[in-house]
């Protein structure tokens, strides 16, 4: 939907505004976002008020052990698809914008290859 690369000095919650800001004029259905606990905080307020969206944090569980966490498993299913993209693997870029570009170059791999 939309890629964004930024310094790892930018905290998640304060890159995902960037990533949000406008995404409901270009996806006006789009209703519900799920996040992980993370992104917890101000964003969620921020998320209803600006963008009119529902963000919903997925929390971890108290348990031990390993549990599986509801809607995680999207997140970690579209790692795995970008993960046999070497380049991807580590950080090589010099640029935002070059990684910004791999990464939507491997989606389209992946989109081409569901059409096939």
């Amino acid at each position: 939907m939309k890629i964004l690369v930024h310094s790892a000095d930018i905290q998640d919650r304060d890159g995902a505004k960037l990533v949000l800001s406008g995404i409901k004029k270009r996806f006006p259905k789009l209703r519900k976002i799920w996040a992980d606990g993370g992104y917890a905080g101000k964003l969620e307020e921020w998320c209803k008020t600006q963008e009119r969206i529902s963000l919903e944090i997925v929390r971890k569980t108290k348990e031990k052990g390993f549990q599986l966490l509801p809607k995680r498993w999207i997140v970690e299913r579209t790692f795995g698809w970008l993960l046999p993209a070497r380049r991807l693997s580590k950080d090589y870029e010099l640029s935002d914008k070059t990684a910004e570009s791999w990464l939507a170059m491997r989606m389209v791999v992946i989109l081409t290859n569901r059409l096939i």
